[in-house]
């Protein structure tokens, strides 16, 4: 019997040490899938200014990206996954109307992983927020929690995935950025999609990066700043 409490002893030890690995900041947790274990540097922060001026009404060239290189079935019905929606948006006070694409907005001080139970949602060291799924139990407090009604729900057994962007029936999902992609030097698809290159793509705190430049020389925004998330998506023309 001693024995046997031994090996048990020694399996959580060992496996308690792994899931203590698998959750240190910087860790690439989403590349497990294609064989990647390099950390993540803090000195880059990846983030979007989407140029609403450019983003045409009735174009959802970027959702059917996000749509094909996720694997997702991007229907219209309750149940489906949707991690990049268009919205139409109207300033009562001038009769303005914009149309952009609204998904997680990767926040530096994201609300959905001050809520998770189990450290499920986290927030890499280059500022891309996600979800572990082996850590996901399915509780939505998440979801709740995301003033950009960011998340979304699997509620059906899921088929034909991409093995670089892993899924899972009973977990929450949201916008990774394509963090697979960037993982390897690509840009998102929905970046790399948009017709009227609205949506530009970068490194945030690099002072040479085009994302970077523009910021400081054009108007931007941040979706709901009052909240004081400091936002990786920000736009322009709003």
């Amino acid at each position: 019997m001693s024995e046997v409490n031994n090996q048990r002893r020694a399996f959580l030890k060992t496996s308690l040490g792994a899931a203590a690995v698998a959750i240190a900041p910087g860790m690439l947790l989403f590349d497990m899938a294609h064989g990647s274990t390099e950390p993540v540097s803090g000195k880059v922060r990846w983030g979007m200014l989407i140029d609403t001026n450019q983003c045409k009404p009735g174009c959802d060239e970027c959702v059917t990206a996000c749509n094909t290189e996720n694997g997702l079935s991007g229907g219209k019905l309750p149940t489906d996954s949707q991690w990049i929606r268009k919205i139409e948006i109207k300033d009562i006070s001038t009769g303005r109307q914009s149309s952009l694409p609204m998904m997680c907005q990767h926040c530096e001080h994201p609300p959905c992983v001050d809520v998770c139970p189990t450290a499920a949602s986290f927030k890499r060291a280059d500022g891309i927020v996600l979800v572990d799924k082996h850590r996901c139990i399915g509780c939505r407090y998440c979801m709740m929690a995301c003033p950009y009604k960011a998340r979304s729900f699997v509620h059906e057994p899921l088929h034909d995935q991409n093995p670089d962007v892993p899924r899972g029936k009973g977990t929450v999902e949201s916008c990774t950025l394509c963090v697979h992609r960037i993982d390897e030097g690509l840009q998102p698809a929905c970046a790399t999609s948009c017709p009227n290159k609205a949506i530009l793509f970068g490194d945030l705190n690099d002072p040479n990066s085009p994302i970077a430049q523009k910021l400081r020389t054009v108007a931007s925004t941040q979706v709901r700043a009052d909240l004081k998330l400091n936002t990786g998506i920000r736009y322009q023309g709003l």
